[in-house]
């Protein structure tokens, strides 16, 4: 799958007066920390002087490592982590109880800790362009879970787990090796192109990637019409 390249250098620093001109205000009197595109190889240890933002925006950045005092910022309900080197999420990522987003697209994740599935109160979960195989099953006691991106990773089977989420409604499982005889197929639901993330904030590789995707799918279908034409 299409990556960006890692640059050379180790990051930049970003210093806590850096980090705190990086709130904004949103809806509802909320405020997001917002360090998309810092070039930041590092989570700052001086955000978490910044726990009680309600939003953590990381993405677009070359962050190979989620730190423990993550787990300080309980008042998170949106975390986006997208387009980074993230090859592992520690367990420690279950305390943030209030989280509603969680987006790990576009990383090279191979597995999930179990503790994601004590995030009770998840809405959306966002895991395309990874590397995973399987999730874990715990992910089937994400009880208030809508929407779930699987696209563009490993699956060779439907996880199980998804069959236990009654409130979910949006799937999916595009570009995925996926047997479609197995067994547990047919109980799932499942929504074609489904993407959880906005192309306004997608990177400029991720673009491309999709740019691309379309204009095959264009081809294939142009082709087909040809095809039958021909009859």
């Amino acid at each position: 799958m299409v990556k960006r390249k890692r640059a050379t250098q180790k990051g930049k620093t970003i210093t806590f007066k850096m980090a705190k001109a990086c709130v904004e205000s949103i809806e509802d009197s909320k405020q997001r920390l917002n360090l998309s595109f810092k070039e930041i190889a590092q989570v700052p240890k001086c955000i978490e002087k910044l726990w009680d933002v309600e939003e953590l925006n990381l993405s677009r950045n070359l962050i190979s490592k989620l730190p423990n005092f993550i787990d300080k910022f309980t008042s998170l309900c949106a975390l986006d982590l997208h387009s980074n080197y993230l090859e592992e999420i520690p367990g420690i990522i279950g305390s943030l109880k209030n989280l509603q987003d969680l987006n790990l697209c576009n990383n090279r994740l191979t597995s999930l800790p179990p503790e994601v599935g004590q995030l009770s109160k998840l809405h959306t979960l966002s895991l395309g362009l990874n590397r995973l195989q399987a999730l874990p099953s715990s992910v089937g006691g994400l009880t208030e879970l809508r929407s779930i991106s699987l696209n563009d990773n490993l699956f060779r089977r439907l996880p199980n787990c998804l069959n236990k989420l009654s409130k979910l409604e949006k799937i999916n499982l595009d570009r995925n090796p996926i047997d479609r005889q197995t067994p547990n197929v047919e109980p799932v639901k499942m929504t074609e192109h489904f993407h959880v993330v906005e192309e306004s904030v997608l990177c400029e590789d991720c673009l491309e990637k999709i740019k691309a995707q379309r204009m095959s799918r264009e081809e294939d279908s142009e082709e087909a019409g040809n095809a039958d034409n021909d009859f």
